[in-house]
């Protein structure tokens, strides 16, 4: 056996099912078997590798062992003379692999091998080549002086930024994403460290080869695709403890005690530095608009009041709690309703706006007429900050429609220009497929794959594409693997890697569309059935229900109970749904390949299956149903469930 390819899965089966196909393309005419180590994914991987691929030899993990352990499993089985390691994330070109063995078979010495790689919008990935993470090139990383100074040798040894990304290089460190190494090397160093769980093991699996005489290589002569995505995000806190506490585990095994203990200091500190740069940034990114709202009303009430107070009553009628405490709850009130009616989706609805805002000063005129006449400022005062309030944030967001259009444009987003890339059968099926999903789009025209166009179908041949491009203006390009390479995916997204348009690829046979930048960036997946529940707007909305019913079940508790038959676990529930712990509709939950691949909620108190009278559990009726729930949610399926089964109410799991 020449090559053993191993791909290790946890809930990615749409990127996992483009990766399959490109890899079996380039397998072809090489005698190479292909792993797949499932790590307990529940998104339906297990059902589409069977139908699908059923020549894959498929390990099956009741758990999630992580990266190193599941592929260790697979390489102890492996019996190539050559072992790749290779993410679901990628799609490799139809001549990678016989290209990489090639190189191998003429450079004894290399021990493994990396490839260039791009992202989904065709930029190349720093990390294709990388040095050795010593305390000091850790540091220049960790604290930007990499990235300010690129082609220093000094300062751009994290991803060897200095050296030509079209040349090839021997390089300290290869990628976890395409890892390439001899058999002969592994034999003699060992396989992944177990140690680490997740990141860190690419690092230590590549200073060993090198430590045990052999070289590692960066081959620039073929092109992968790498959409990143990855199960911690890359800003979040959980990445950045375990990325950086993987490190430490690096430095404590090859390092002496005095440089690992150096190298140790200074990556807790980055872990803090990098974790409050990471929250700062998140929650700026989600509140800074709200903020500035809040501000606007804020500085108008603070402005205007003592004129209003002046002409009305007299100086120092109004106690200075009015505008320290009572006026910002009001605000806060606002810019809730605003929330809640969808006032800060994008794009911008000054409807949506308004909308919350008089939601929220009718909730505020309520509240002020049970309060007693002591607590009592002003009704004027809160009709006042409405004003305030829709002017404000309707100016704000005009003023960012002009200056900011991309982000905060008014009114309904305009649909992407789509071009297919494809032969008249596949790019018609791909069409019929956008068509399903309900997403809008334009679809300008089609491109076909061949040198030239000889129908009028088609706008051009895939060698005019520049022109294409810029002539009808295309926001995104999908193509149809079935008659396009993966080779031709790729070069073409090199060459248009200096315009801003997306890619997908569909492919064959596939109910999905794939692509986009990376694996965890929202709506970069067209799959058939478009799970409206996974919606910001259907999931803040059901959050709403479980906490306005709770309330509206608690304080009428008295009379409530008697209306429910299992009267002992109604407060459990209550409190479970305001905790977050439980919803109060969630899935008839079923061990089966549709039910796990729908969108994730909460347990639910009552099942999508209670409104109806079951003589016997038939398991396509209930997936039917949950996958009806999840597609087509609104509120008032939530409301209709509750009602019909108001006595269940009380029911334990």
């Amino acid at each position: 056996m020449k090559l053993s390819v191993i791909i290790v899965n946890y809930n990615v089966k749409h990127f996992l099912e483009q990766c399959l196909h490109s890899v079996e393309k380039a397998c072809k005419n090489i005698d190479a078997e292909i792993f797949v180590v499932d790590n307990n994914s529940v998104d339906g991987s297990t059902g589409m590798l069977i139908h699908k691929f059923p020549n894959v030899n498929l390990i099956l993990n009741k758990r999630n062992l992580g990266f190193s352990k599941a592929n260790n499993q697979a390489m102890r089985k492996a019996t190539g003379e050559y072992v790749l390691l290779l993410n679901p994330d990628t799609v490799v070109e139809e001549q990678t692999f016989s290209k990489v063995i090639a190189f191998m078979d003429d450079h004894p010495e290399a021990g493994g091998l990396g490839v260039k790689m791009i992202d989904g919008k065709g930029k190349f990935l720093p990390e294709s080549k990388r040095g050795l993470p010593t305390p000091w090139v850790a540091f220049h990383k960790i604290f930007g002086l990499s990235a300010l100074f690129p082609k220093s040798k000094v300062f751009g040894r994290y991803h060897l930024s200095y050296l030509d990304e079209n040349q090839i290089h021997e390089v300290d460190v290869l990628a976890g994403a395409f890892m390439l190494m001899r058999r002969e090397a592994l034999e003699k160093v060992g396989l992944l460290d177990e140690t680490f769980f997740m990141y860190g093991e690419d690092i230590d699996l590549s200073y060993r080869i090198t430590r045990g005489g052999y070289k590692n290589y960066y081959f620039s002569e073929t092109t992968i695709i790498h959409y990143k995505g990855e199960s911690t995000k890359k800003g979040s806190l959980n990445y950045v403890r375990i990325f950086y506490n993987a490190m430490i585990i690096f430095a404590r095994k090859h390092f002496s005690k005095q440089y690992a203990g150096w190298f140790s200091f200074i990556i807790h500190l980055a872990i803090y530095f990098r974790a409050a740069i990471a929250t700062l940034a998140r929650l700026a990114k989600k509140l800074w608009l709200p903020l500035l709202d809040f501000l606007m009303v804020w500085l108008a009430f603070f402005f205007v009041l003592p004129h209003w107070e002046a002409y009305r009553f007299e100086p120092g009628y109004y106690p200075p709690e009015l505008l320290l405490v009572v006026i910002p709850a009001y605000i806060v009130v606002w810019l809730t309703g605003i929330y809640y009616s969808g006032g800060y989706e994008k794009p911008v609805n000054l409807f949506k706006i308004i909308r919350g805002i008089l939601a929220g000063t009718l909730f505020i005129l309520v509240i002020y007429s049970l309060l007693p006449n002591s607590a009592r400022f002003s009704r004027a005062i809160i009709l006042m900050g409405a004003t305030f309030s829709i002017i404000f944030v309707t100016l704000a967001r005009l003023l960012l429609h002009l200056f900011s259009r991309d982000n905060f444009s008014l009114g309904a987003r305009k649909p992407k220009r789509v071009a297919i890339i494809g032969l008249k059968k596949e790019s018609r099926r791909v069409k019929e497929l956008l068509n399903q999903t309900g997403i809008v789009t334009n679809i300008v025209g089609y491109i076909t794959p061949k040198h030239k166009a000889r129908s009028a179908r088609y706008m051009g041949a895939l060698g005019q594409i520049r022109e294409i491009v810029e002539i009808n203006n295309i926001d995104e390009l999908i193509f149809c693997s079935e008659n396009v390479s993966s080779q031709k995916v790729i070069k073409t997204m090199l060459r248009l890697s200096d315009f801003n348009i997306e890619y997908k690829i569909a492919p064959p046979e596939s109910v999905s569309i794939i692509g986009s930048n990376s694996i965890d960036t929202a709506g970069d997946l067209y799959v058939v059935n478009v799970n409206a529940i996974s919606k910001e707007k259907n999931r803040r909305n059901k959050r709403l229900f479980d906490w306005v019913f709770s309330l509206a079940l608690l304080i009428s508790y008295p009379v409530s109970i008697w209306f429910i038959e299992k009267r002992g676990g109604v407060l459990t529930n209550i409190f479970n749904v305001l905790s977050r712990k439980r919803t109060w509709v969630g899935y008839h939950e079923i061990n089966s390949e549709l039910y796990l691949g729908l969108p994730v909620i909460r347990k639910g108190i009552l099942k999508t299956t209670d409104a109806l009278d079951f003589i016997e559990e038939k398991p396509e009726v209930i997936d039917r149903l949950n996958m009806l729930y999840a597609r087509d949610y609104n509120l008032m399926k939530d409301i209709e469930i509750v009602m019909k089964s108001f006595k269940k109410l009380g029911q334990k799991e």
